[in-house]
């Protein structure tokens, strides 16, 4: 091999890298050793009473919203939960063709600020204000007697955690018994990059989020919870219908060269290397009125690059904002009856970014999602195909680790402890790596491995010998301190409605890998006397453990390929263990089926590095004060834009019933009120927070006027919290609120 050699600004950010690495390594075993438990927050519950500003363009403090006790106790960490419901269940109609149907759409945002952004994994990219809000969305389907039922929750987050399973489905059983279990509940993460990071407890995950935030994981916990205990209360008698149809021009195979490495045979029976079906469960009442929809489409939610600083649900949730916009008419975002989910599927190697990616500040880059409204909107209206017969769930937690695989016959492969390659460090073309690492290497580099042996210790020659092809860059199956850093227990799960099974998987399957997976499972249901089976993959569900390629896309190490963290037989793995599943529903054995060694929680984990410090005013100034204010006069089509003195938008993630950073508001004549137009879930509106110095900082919020905007007078309002702490005293989060000065909108100067 030849010698390697590097620029000197190569050697110069292998230098920073190795001091930033010595030094993260000391101050995470410090943060871990002398706290020894998570982030010390402590949500409060209080409600926030905001009360119009005396006069426009001033702010006002309002009564000190405080937390319940001091804002930096410690909160509480799972606990077992009482076998006994404390809800009362609902009294179910019983005499009807159909289930029993409860949509439910949540709040799940957590924090916008101080705080990374989960998808990219790239340093530095971190929340600095909103663009939307984020959405937990629930539905619960039960047969007409109650008798079995079934929930899936699309959250509008990165990935779906095991610790952030964990504790939903430890709080579900405290409220509900064993009416919600971990065989009918199924949790999946759209997948969006700009949301954030931070409610995880593996090492490698937490490490991404430079820190463990309790504040966001209580936020999501209790968005996931109050989505479901909506669903549950408005359960009503109705019918699920389901269609199908091809979504062309929205995504493209960002591992073309990945994907053929499938057999040549197998490839021609696709006319394309993405799956381009979209599946949808339209859900009415029985008198036909819309009650919402889930739909899975295979793309991933990039179209916000990682430049991006704004928390947003990216392209699915622009998807459901405009289905609901749609459908709750008069209704602001994030309010009505109507709950629509797009749900991510085996999205791996998909991306939406047909002509290359583009950047937020060019207010363009959500357009990605507008090639799937029309087809999703045909394929709602046109739903005719109803969902009938029995529910049904079976789940298994199994160690990822240690599964025999039956090749054929005569031969077998095993799974191995996780590994990361050195592809993984490459990135995609969705969003590069900052290194000199490229895609497809499947030979390791002296200075890497040394590097990482210096600091991390050897890889083992039996993980080495285990994951081959691959080069290992990170060997974190065999990494434990100060918890481990991948899963090595892992859900699987299917539930099925009818003909419909939606099987849960832990990951993103490449496209390859979710046809060959539909397959498998559809024949192993026609095998046990349930022919004609559809079944959908649901992406990102339950825990996270990265990619699942094909065992041939696998030889190429691209990106995809370096993060299928159980090696090779990865796909094939989950083919058998989900076949048991399918089996065990069609022939009614689910109750025979072993539980699996149930996955650990851990209470202690390293915080967050970023510190809870005292928001301050300029002096002579209060928080909410104009510093720029609005012009008096814009166009449709035109921008306003007002900057206010600020404070950390983190505090707002402590009070639950804080529903929103800013209004635009217009004013009635005829009534002589102010009424709300926009909000801040609303893709016309951007809440921008600069952080400055020892706790100053301003926001600058804009409206995008939309071409539907109606000519009259408007106002944009501010509402923040600061973080006050007296001397010698606990810190109190204080709520306050402003208003701009009025300003027209004309539709011509």
């Amino acid at each position: 091999m030849a010698k390697r050699t590097f620029s000197t600004f190569e050697t110069f950010l292998i230098f920073l890298l190795v001091m930033m690495t010595g030094v993260t390594v000391a101050l995470l075993s410090l943060l871990f050793i002398t706290s020894g438990t998570i982030e010390n927050n402590k949500d409060s519950g209080f409600l926030t009473t905001q009360s119009p500003p005396a006069t426009q363009g001033s702010s006002t403090p309002q009564g000190s919203t405080l937390t319940q006790g001091p804002a930096d106790t410690q909160s509480p960490t799972a606990t077992q939960a009482s076998p006994t419901p404390s809800t009362p269940e609902p009294t179910l109609f019983q005499n009807f063709s159909g289930y029993h149907i409860g949509v439910g759409r949540a709040d799940c945002t957590g924090q916008v600020a101080d705080i990374n952004l989960m998808g990219y994994g790239k340093t530095g990219q971190n929340a600095q204000g909103i663009l939307t809000r984020l959405y937990s969305r629930a539905f619960i389907m039960a047969e007409p007697d109650g008798s079995n039922r079934v929930v899936f929750v699309s959250i509008e987050i990165g990935m779906v955690s095991q610790r952030l399973r964990l504790e939903v489905l430890n709080r579900l059983q405290s409220k509900y018994g064993s009416l919600y279990r971990r065989d009918n509940v199924i949790l999946s993460g759209t997948h969006t990059h700009s949301g954030p990071a931070g409610y995880f407890q593996y090492t490698t995950f937490v490490l991404a989020s430079e820190g463990f935030s309790n504040r966001t994981f209580e936020y999501m916990v209790n968005g996931i919870m109050k989505s479901i205990e909506i669903a549950h209360t408005n359960m009503k008698p109705g019918k699920i219908f389901i269609n199908k149809g091809n979504v062309d021009g929205a995504q493209i195979n960002r591992s073309p060269t990945s994907y053929l490495w499938n057999p040549l045979s197998e490839r021609a029976r696709y006319s394309s290397n993405t799956d381009k079906e979209m599946l949808l469960l339209k859900m009415v009442d029985l008198n036909g009125d819309d009650l919402g929809l889930i739909s899975w489409f295979a793309i991933h939610p990039v179209s916000m690059n990682n430049s991006n600083h704004l928390v947003n649900s990216d392209n699915m949730g622009y998807a459901s904002y405009l289905f609901e916009q749609e459908k709750n008419k008069g209704y602001l975002p994030g309010q009505g009856p109507y709950v629509a989910a797009f749900a991510s599927s085996n999205l791996g190697d998909v991306s939406p970014n047909t002509l290359g990616p583009s950047c937020i500040n060019t207010g363009e880059s959500c357009d990605n999602a507008n090639s799937t409204c029309p087809i999703g909107g045909e394929l709602y209206a046109s739903a005719s195909q109803e969902v009938t017969g029995p529910l049904a769930s079976a789940h298994q937690w199994v160690n990822m680790t240690d599964v025999t695989v039956w090749l054929n016959s005569t031969h077998t492969g095993k799974t191995c402890k996780p590994a990361l390659g050195y592809s993984f460090a490459a990135g995609t073309i969705d969003g590069f790596g900052s290194l000199n690492f490229t895609q497809g290497t499947t030979v390791g580099d002296p200075f890497w491995d040394s590097l990482r042996d210096q600091i991390l210790g050897k890889p083992s020659e039996e993980i080495k010998e285990c994951q081959k092809p691959k080069p290992i860059l990170l060997h974190t199956g065999e990494l434990s301190k100060p918890n481990p850093w991948h899963p090595d227990i892992v859900d699987v799960q299917i539930i099925t409605l009818g003909f419909l099974a939606i099987a849960a998987v832990p990951g993103e399957f490449t496209t390859m890998s979710g046809r060959r997976f539909r397959e498998a499972i559809q024949e192993e249901f026609a095998t046990y006397g349930m022919p004609n089976m559809t079944v959908v993959v649901s992406g990102l569900c339950n825990v996270y453990t990265h990619y699942i390629t094909t065992y041939e896309e696998y030889q190429a190490q691209r990106y995809e390929a370096a993060s299928t963290i159980y090696g090779p037989h990865t796909l094939s793995a989950y083919i058998q263990l989900f076949k048991v599943l399918a089996k065990a529903i069609a022939t009614g054995t689910v109750a025979n089926l072993s539980t699996g060694p149930e996955p650990p929680f851990f209470k202690q984990l390293i915080n967050t590095l970023i510190p809870n410090i005292v928001d301050r005013a300029p002096t002579g100034k209060h928080f909410g004060d104009v510093l720029q204010p609005v012009n008096p006069t814009y166009r449709m089509g035109e921008v306003v834009e007002v900057v206010f003195v600020g404070a950390n938008p983190k505090n707002s993630a402590e009070i639950l019933t804080h529903q929103t950073f800013l209004t635009v508001e217009k004013y009635e004549a005829t009534s002589a009120t102010w009424q709300i137009v926009h909000n801040d879930a609303s893709w016309e509106t951007r809440f921008y927070w600069h952080k400055g110095l020892l706790g100053y900082s301003n926001t600058t919020i804009q409206w995008h006027i939309p071409d539907s905007a109606q000519p009259g007078i408007y106002r944009i309002r501010y509402f923040g919290h600061s973080r006050k702490q007296d001397l010698l005293k606990a810190a109190v989060i204080v709520s306050f609120e402003s208003t701009s000065s009025t300003f027209e909108v004309v539709t011509a100067l």
